[in-house]
């Protein structure tokens, strides 16, 4: 932003007149930016002809916002005698220890809390839009944490991992041939009960199995290269599932995929289903709060493991690596083994994640793992701060619970104008949120750590002290 070089101390001494010149560069900047974002605007009339319609009034509104804010940023007194930014910290284990305590006491009773405020009826949304999509990108964020936060390897093909996983269960579990033979020695209600049950630890395995094929051509590389690389790799697998038609069905995707069962009891409205079982009403809202927890475990289960890894030597020698690759080999510490543990326990959870992904859909196709997602599980990451499962839970809860709170604001179209749609602006929203982060917390919304390993005291690091405030 123009002016950033301005600091805080400069503008205490030479006043609001200096202020007001950032700021007014900073508004010039928004207005070179929203005029052909939000000046106009293609739409198609009653003729099938595309004319455009003009909006000044965002562009107005965007410059404005964009002066004010900078304007105010640079005369609070509090900010101009403060040190650089620091990123949220906590003051030891305890209390980081309570807020765990506290988050996971309220992802447990949040169905039920649900099913209080809201209702049946209403429920059904909020559970599965806001708590069961926000526990899938939190345990991708565990899970890409792994490589990108412990190892420090910058991995921008994430979702290959996320897709392998969803077509490697959606092409056991949906196969016909499959099916007929475990009808032939089980009987026929067998595989479409347990599919996901057996098939979710091999598209974990699979998954892995990838990491590592990926691991080998980049164990050379480092920083800008090895994400090109592996945005590459992510591209290819998106490629490959579009084009093997005869396997994927390309575009067309795959439908019909078993739905999780409670432990091979189905959850219909027939005699055998869950609802006639236990005695309660038929609703489909007992799956829904059935695949909550479901999700609610895998998460727990990636975090459990990442920090029982932190702890181990391989889990000490992916910081080392992080730290200095040097250093780490003149240890005599086999850096091969470290990076493709790394991608293969990352690529692991991403498989579980994907498993789940298809089994709650019920369809996939390849529109559902484009490098959008890599990026918005990155952006999940490096907002926590690396290294962080609090702050990339936070983060998570923030940026998807954002997204669909968007599509509540329908009370935006009274101020905008009927045709206003606030999902379709939330890339921009996220897109200004994470500069404001970046200026404010440049490492992260927690970059405090607390060693692994520690000699007589340990002793909170904070995330200046570390490399690229990975930690």
């Amino acid at each position: 932003m123009p002016g950033a070089g301005l600091d805080h101390s400069s503008t205490q001494s030479l006043g609001i007149g200096a202020a007001i010149i950032d700021a007014g560069k900073a508004g010039l900047l928004a207005l070179g930016l929203a005029v052909p974002i939000l000046a106009l605007r293609t739409e198609t009339n009653l003729e099938n002809q595309l004319i455009l319609r003009e909006r000044w009034d965002y562009v107005a509104i965007a410059v404005a916002v964009a002066f004010f804010g900078r304007l105010v940023y640079l005369m609070i007194p509090a900010r101009r005698a403060a040190p650089k930014a620091r990123s949220l910290t906590f003051n030891g284990s305890g209390i980081a220890r309570a807020v765990a305590i506290i988050g996971l006491a309220l992802l447990i009773v949040y169905p039920f809390l649900m099913l209080l405020l809201v209702g049946k009826a209403a429920s059904l949304k909020w559970i599965d839009n806001f708590g069961i999509q926000i526990l899938i990108y939190v345990m991708l964020g565990w899970g890409l944490n792994i490589v990108v936060g412990l190892a420090g390897l910058l991995d921008l093909g994430y979702v290959a991992f996320y897709a392998v996983g969803a077509y490697s269960y959606a092409l056991l579990a949906a196969n016909e041939p499959i099916k007929q033979f475990m009808a032939d020695m089980i009987g026929p209600s067998f595989w479409p009960l347990w599919a996901f049950w057996i098939c979710l630890p091999v598209a974990g395995i699979l998954s892995a199995f990838w990491g590592i094929i990926l691991g080998f051509p980049v164990l050379r590389l480092r920083g800008d290269y090895l994400a090109i690389v592996t945005l590459a790799f992510g591209e290819i697998i998106r490629m490959v599932l579009i084009n093997w038609i005869d396997v994927t069905n390309g575009y067309a995707g795959i439908s019909g995929i078993p739905r999780p069962s409670f432990f091979g009891i189905p959850f219909n409205a027939s005699d055998s289903g869950f609802s006639a079982i236990f005695g309660l009403e038929f609703t489909p809202l007992y799956r829904t709060i059935f695949l909550f927890y479901l999700i609610l475990g895998l998460a727990l289960l990636t975090n459990w493991a990442t920090l029982r890894l932190r702890r181990l030597p391989v889990g000490r020698a992916w910081e080392a690596l992080r730290e200095d690759e040097i250093a780490c080999r003149s240890l005599g510490i086999n850096t091969t083994n470290t990076k493709l543990t790394a991608f293969a326990i990352g690529a692991g959870f991403g498989g579980f994640a994907g498993a789940f992904f298809a089994a709650r859909q019920n369809f996939i196709s390849p529109e559902s793992f484009t490098f959008m997602e890599s990026a918005i599980i990155l952006a999940i990451v490096v907002l926590g701060g690396m290294g962080s499962q609090i702050g990339v839970a936070i983060a998570a809860v923030a940026m998807i619970g954002g997204t669909e709170i968007l599509r509540e604001l329908d009370w935006l179209k009274h101020v905008f104008g009927a045709s206003f749609d606030p999902v379709q602006y939330r890339m921009l929203i996220f897109g200004l949120a994470m500069v404001l982060v970046m200026i404010w917390r440049p490492r992260g919304l927690i970059s405090t750590r607390y060693p692994s390993i520690y000699l007589k005291e340990r002793k909170s690091v904070s995330g200046d002290l570390v490399k690229e405030g990975h930690g």
